[in-house]
């Protein structure tokens, strides 16, 4: 209920704001507020709040390339942060799930591999939350259940799922301990559960007339599909104020639904980022050989990679319920080259990385500027953002994982 207030308060308070006219805000945000039927929309159409770009510094750094083994990381899945700022870290190598000071000092290991009370079999990609009152709750679809325990580690009970089902969507947890976990079936979601672990009704994903154009191989009693690079995809996530949002990328516009129907439809100008033509060799020869993987003769039997990239990659929902957009970038070849062929195989292109550019917004639209990362931010596992920080995975030039606290820094 409390999202729910918030969200319809500022769709109410946009709308207001004049329908089809140009206003201002902040320092030189420029902004064109438009109804239609029951869709508010905000389109920024020059400047930001903040002015000019922020960017991430590195404040906390957790992790290192050889010591005790609570340091040593091997693929992490899961990040959460709690109210304190202590960090918590699921690995899926060892597999084993810390907690950290919020300056990166080693705390406690909460269970470990099986199926008994508190243990855990194969919990998936973003699987950590935080509850309001403390409680880390885990999702583990290996043993079918989301394992709750206390903010020490003690295991307190757990709530069932359906098991077998693996997801990288994020748990999510509202500011009063509901928790909602992705779901599939007859309909593709989020599962709710009270802060007492009581099952509520599934909200269902939102529907775009939309399928991204794809290439196939097959053999007998086998197929594989793979989407086009650089092809618009539908994108979509849930945010901690109870509301999804998303859209499809070939358009910078992003909705955010209300429980009664309206939308708010955040967009914004923005000019389109070129495929370069080494990055398109990379990402064709990715597909070819993934393909060939399954049909030895096969070739390239869809459309071709777009000349542009989508307006967006992917979305993220903040703690505090912004919207962080995550854009294409020019990219450059990366520093090492791809690993040397087979005998008999064709030599690998240059990989090609995007550095890593933020759009943030308010959840009322207001569109507060850019954030840039630096190399190695990952955005898998989700990163943990919050008003003034930023929790990530940094990986550097030999693999090594860290957890990294973030300040966002403002120029």
């Amino acid at each position: 209920m409390i999202a729910e207030l918030r969200i319809l308060g500022v769709v109410l308070v946009v709308g207001l704001g004049g329908c089809g006219g140009d206003t201002g805000a902040g320092g030189g945000w420029h902004v064109e507020h438009d109804t239609i039927g029951d869709t508010v929309v905000v389109r920024t159409i020059t400047g930001s709040v903040w002015d000019a770009p922020a960017k991430l510094a590195q404040e906390v750094s957790i992790g290192t390339l050889a010591g005790a083994n609570e340091y040593l990381f091997g693929s992490i899945g899961s990040l959460a942060v709690d109210a304190s700022g202590s960090i918590y870290v699921f690995d899926h190598q060892v597999p084993a799930l810390r907690k950290y000071t919020p300056d990166g000092r080693y705390l406690a290991t909460f269970g470990h591999s099986g199926g008994g009370p508190g243990e855990y079999q194969q919990p998936d990609g973003g699987a950590l939350g935080v509850l309001p009152d403390g409680r880390v709750v885990l999702r583990d679809p290996g043993n079918a259940r989301i394992n709750v325990y206390s903010s020490e580690g003690r295991p307190l009970n757990s709530w069932r799922i359906a098991g077998g089902r693996f997801v990288s969507r994020g748990l999510v947890v509202d500011s009063v301990g509901n928790v909602y976990t992705q779901v599939f079936g007859a309909t593709i979601g989020m599962a709710t559960f009270s802060a007492a672990g009581e099952p509520g009704d599934t909200i269902p994903a939102p529907a775009w007339d939309y399928r991204g154009p794809t290439v196939t191989a097959q053999v007998e009693g086998a197929r594989q599909t793979w989407t086009v690079p650089f092809s618009p995809a539908l994108r979509w996530t849930f945010s901690p104020l109870g509301r999804m949002f998303g859209g499809v990328s070939d358009e910078y516009r992003i909705d955010v639904f209300g429980s009664d129907g309206r939308v708010l439809r955040i967009a914004r100008s923005s000019d389109p980022v070129p495929v370069a033509d080494g990055e398109r060799a990379a990402a064709e020869f990715h597909v070819l050989s993934a393909m060939r993987g399954l049909q030895p003769d096969w070739s390239w039997n869809g459309p071709p990679i777009p000349d542009q990239k989508p307006a967006f990659r992917e979305l993220f929902a903040g703690k505090d319920g912004r919207i962080w957009v995550l854009l294409h970038t020019a990219a450059r070849p990366a520093p090492e080259r791809a690993a040397d062929p087979a005998p008999g195989e064709p030599t690998p292109p240059v990989p090609w990385l995007e550095p890593t550019l933020f759009d943030v917004f308010e959840p009322d639209g207001t569109y507060l500027g850019q954030v840039s990362a630096p190399d190695g931010f990952r955005t898998t596992p989700p990163p943990v953002f919050g008003p003034q920080h930023v929790w990530a995975v940094v990986e550097d030039e030999l693999g090594v994982q860290y957890v990294v606290r973030f300040r966002i820094e403002h120029g």
